[in-house]
């Protein structure tokens, strides 16, 4: 369970426009990730800019990274991302679920679209 420091850190790391940026086109790319050089393109930033803003990711827990081959692949951290969700919505309704109601339809779709990525 997420804490509130962890929950400091990531909303820290996110509250950059790039970074935002980075980590909504890795959660769109799914588990497969993204190359670093079409990341770069995808949010318009150079390598340097780019290198920047997954270190801060990843010290964050926002992002993950692997090697294949001669490329380092990124994808979100979704684990972490489900924390951060989690976090914020942990005493949502307090007896009032129509406040939560959007929040887990859009999460609901979302979901829809996870499991076809593991079909």
């Amino acid at each position: 369970m997420m804490g509130e420091r962890q929950a400091v850190a990531a909303f820290a790391a996110l509250g950059q426009e790039h970074r935002l940026r980075i980590v909504r086109r890795l959660v769109t790319a799914g588990p497969d990730g993204m190359a670093a050089g079409m990341l770069a393109e995808a949010v318009g930033v150079s390598g340097t800019n780019l290198s920047f803003h997954l270190k801060e990711l990843t010290h964050a827990g926002l992002v993950t990274s692997r090697r294949e081959g001669r490329s380092i692949i990124y994808s979100a951290a979704y684990p972490d991302l489900s924390e951060l969700i989690q976090f914020l919505m942990r005493d949502c309704c307090q007896g009032h679920p129509e406040v939560c109601a959007p929040a887990v339809a859009a999460l609901s779709a979302c979901c829809k679209e996870t499991a076809r990525w593991t079909s």
